[in-house]
C-alpha cells in the first residue's frame, strides 16, 4: 500500500563548490547543497523515505559519489530526472573573512507544483518553497489550480529578496501561506527595522507580520528563526513562544561546526513535526530544532546509519532522545 506523501520541497538540488580567500580562491571541492536538499533531510530525520520526496535534476556531469551519498538516505526519497544535454545546477560559495558570496555558475531549473504531476510526489500534505514573494504567489496559484489539493504551505523567503521593497508582494501572498519563516535578520530587513537581533525585536517583528494576516482567516503561523536565540513561534490565537536551539548553551558551542542549511533543515523538521504532532505548530518546532541540531554538527549533510538494534541513527545519535531532552528543557522554563 502506497503511503501518503507528507512533505515535498520545491527547493532545488545544487552541487556546491567552495573557495576561500586563503587558498587563492580556487574551488576546494564539491558537496551536496541546495536549500531544498537540506529541508528534505530535515524531514527525513523523522519520517521514512517513502513519505517524503524531492526532485533532483541530474545533468551529464552528475558525480557518482554524490549519487551514492544520496542513496544512503533511502532511494525512495529522490525523484531523479536525467538530462544528458545539460549540466547539473552548481553554485560557488566564496568566503572572504566574514563575508560569504553565493552565485550560480551553471543554469538552474526551478521546480513548481506542475513538476509533481505523474510522479508519486503528487499532492503532498505539505510543501516548502524558498523564493521571492512574487514567485511564492505563482506557486500558490499553481496549487490552487489543482482541484482537491490544499497542502500546508511553508514559505521561506529567499534572503536577497528580504528587503522593504518586497513587502507589498509579501502582503499579497500571506493570506495563502500557512507558515511564514524568515530568519531574524530577514524579518527585520523586510520591516525596515534596525538589524540588531534581540528577543524583543524578533517578538515585535512577529507581531507585525501577524497583523498583516498570515493564512486563511489569519489562521497561519509566523516562525522567526533566530540562531542561538532559538525560534520564536506565534499565531493569532496563541501566545508567542520561544523554542530553544538545541545547541544553545556556551558549553555546547563546539558542537556548532557549520550553520549552512540549518534553517532549511529546521523547516523540513517542522513539516515532519506538524504531521507527528497533529498540527501543533509549537510542538512541531521542537522537531524542527532537533533537525537543525544535526545539520550544524559538520560540513554538509548529517550522516545516517543503522544502530546494532536496527534503529536509524543520525550522526550516531537519536533524534527522539534529543527531542525528549529539548521537551524537558522547555517544560522546566
Amino acid at each position: 500500500m502506497t503511503r501518503t506523501v507528507q512533505f515535498v520541497t520545491f527547493g532545488m538540488f545544487i552541487i556546491d563548490d567552495f573557495s576561500f580567500a586563503d587558498e587563492q580562491g580556487k574551488p576546494t571541492g564539491e558537496t551536496i547543497g541546495g536549500g531544498g536538499t537540506y529541508a528534505t533531510i530535515g524531514a527525513r530525520i523523522w519520517l521514512p523515505p517513502d513519505t517524503l520526496g524531492m526532485i533532483v535534476d541530474r545533468g551529464n556531469d552528475f558525480p557518482q559519489e554524490i549519487h551514492n551519498r544520496l542513496l544512503t538516505y533511502g532511494s525512495d526519497l529522490w525523484h531523479f530526472r536525467d538530462d544528458l544535454n545539460r549540466v547539473t545546477t552548481r553554485s560557488m560559495n566564496s568566503y572572504r573573512g566574514e563575508y560569504r558570496g553565493f552565485e550560480y555558475i551553471t543554469p538552474r531549473i526551478r521546480l513548481t507544483p506542475r513538476d509533481l504531476v505523474g510522479t508519486r510526489l503528487m499532492r503532498p500534505a505539505s510543501v516548502h518553497f524558498i523564493c521571492s514573494p512574487k514567485r511564492a504567489h505563482e506557486i500558490i496559484s499553481e496549487i490552487q489550480g489543482i482541484e482537491g489539493w490544499n497542502p500546508t504551505t511553508i514559505f521561506e523567503p529567499i534572503p536577497d529578496r528580504c528587503v522593504p521593497e518586497e513587502l507589498p508582494s509579501l502582503k499579497a501572498v500571506l493570506p495563502h501561506i500557512a507558515i511564514l519563516s524568515p530568519n531574524a535578520e530577514e524579518a527585520l530587513s523586510l520591516l525596515s527595522l534596525p538589524l540588531i537581533v534581540t528577543k524583543t525585536a524578533v517578538e515585535d517583528a512577529a507581531s507585525e507580520f501577524l497583523k498583516m494576516g498570515v493564512g486563511k482567516g489569519n489562521s497561519g503561523s509566523i516562525i522567526i528563526r533566530s540562531g542561538a536565540l532559538g525560534a520564536y513561534v506565534m499565531t493569532s490565537d496563541r501566545q508567542g513562544r520561544w523554542i530553544d536551539a538545541f545547541w544553545s548553551s556556551a558549553e555546547n558551542i563546539d558542537k556548532v561546526v557549520d550553520v549552512t542549511g540549518a534553517g532549511n533543515s529546521f523547516l523540513g523538521g517542522l513539516a515532519a513535526g506538524l504531521f507527528l504532532a497533529n498540527g501543533d505548530v509549537y510542538e512541531a518546532t521542537l522537531y524542527a530544532s532537533v533537525s537543525a541540531s544535526f545539520t550544524v554538527e559538520q560540513l554538509g549533510l548529517p550522516h545516517l546509519t543503522l544502530g546494532s538494534d536496527g534503529v536509524e541513527e543520525w550522526n550516531q545519535g537519536s533524534p527522539h532522545k534529543r527531542l525528549e531532552v529539548l521537551r524537558q528543557r522547555m517544560t522546566e522554563k
